[in-house]
């Protein structure tokens, strides 16, 4: 299959450790490099550095290729601004040459986090083979939940998951209440969207066409011959700002779900990127140098310096070298709000 890398995001919730030139995707949180690397070397048993593409910001792209030293620079693909991720994935199918889009693309997050690489590997592959079977327009990848997430969007499936099998999505539900999120856990129908989809990359730009037809024009207009970099960037710049989940995948009919029993996390906060760390006797998850007297459940994150603690549980507590960031953990999806009051005060020096 082809595999098309998203490496564009900021990661706002990871700030004071993301920023705008080093965001989330190009951190190592974990051990073993960046994110976008560990993703790169995730699918290339499936695809080979041949058929890998990334699609990135342009003022991104020098670092995401740095990162990514056995990918060619032709295949990453720098956006001029965000647009969110169907403008992004639109953009980047129609750009690959005809024969690629022709293929079964498999485009995924590159700042997510797998513990088991082969099952991971299965269920695209799963996936691919109901695509090209011509089961299912578009399949998508759910995770069973481990806990009554709220952060999270979910895929509700027609029946309980099978296996092996690709079940029918009947509805998509974003981020639901903790009451909501507690039942769907225990429905057995109702899994994590992990924002990874299939398809044939012509059949995507049909689909396009049918249920996103200014934002196709617009595509279109994008790779037309002679276009300087001004015209381009203007152009790009028009495209409506939409996910490609409220913009397309809600619209279909025919979308197939896999389910990946792979230890999957998106480490989409503070928090969550305490589920995948060790903890220890006292439920502390720490990196770098900390300290902790007297405290449990807490994320202790020291990239510079050293953070201690005594007498707290539940935080998450950040230290970088211009600012540290305290916050409870069952809060750390609110980080984005320090971000926007940064830039409402002008902070760009610690954006």
């Amino acid at each position: 299959m082809i595999g098309l890398i998203l490496a564009g995001g900021i990661g706002s919730r990871f700030w004071p450790l993301s920023r705008r030139r080093r965001p989330k995707q190009l951190l190592d949180l974990l051990g073993g490099g960046s994110l976008v690397a560990a993703t790169a070397r995730r699918v290339e048993p499936l695809c080979g550095a041949e058929r890998t593409w990334v699609c990135t910001t342009e003022e991104l792209a020098a670092a995401v290729a740095a990162e990514l030293p056995g990918l060619d620079s032709s295949r990453i693909l720098g956006e001029p601004s965000g647009r969110n991720t169907a403008p992004a994935i639109g953009w980047a199918v129609r750009t690959m040459p005809e024969a690629a889009r022709r293929e079964v693309i498999a485009v995924m997050p590159s700042d997510h986090w797998v513990a088991d690489e082969d099952a991971f590997r299965e269920a695209l592959s799963r996936g691919a083979a109901a695509v090209e079977r011509g089961d299912h327009e578009v399949v998508t990848v759910g995770i069973a939940p481990a806990w009554p997430e709220t952060g999270y969007g979910y895929l509700e499936l027609e029946a309980p998951a099978e296996p092996l099998g690709v079940q029918p999505v009947l509805r998509f539900t974003e981020k639901p209440d903790a009451e909501t999120a507690a039942r769907f856990k225990a429905s057995g129908r109702h899994f994590w969207n992990a924002g990874i989809f299939l398809f044939r990359g012509t059949v995507l730009l049909d689909l396009y066409r049918e249920h996103l037809p200014e934002l196709a024009t617009g595509i279109e207009r994008l790779v037309a011959d002679g276009l300087d970099a001004a015209r381009r960037r203007e152009i790009y710049a028009g495209l409506e700002s939409i996910s490609i989940d409220y913009g397309l995948m809600e619209r279909l009919d025919s979308i197939g779900c896999v389910v990946a029993d792979c230890g999957w996390n998106d480490i989409g906060s503070w928090g969550l990127l305490a589920e995948a760390l060790p903890a220890d006797g006292d439920g502390n998850r720490t990196v770098g140098d900390t300290l902790a007297v007297d405290a449990r459940d807490n994320l202790l994150f020291a990239d510079e310096g050293a953070v201690a603690v005594i007498g707290v549980e539940g935080l998450a507590v950040v230290r970088t070298g211009d600012s540290v960031l305290v916050v409870p953990r069952e809060r750390a999806q609110d980080v984005r709000e320090i971000v926007e009051r940064l830039v409402a005060r002008g902070r760009l020096d610690l954006l």
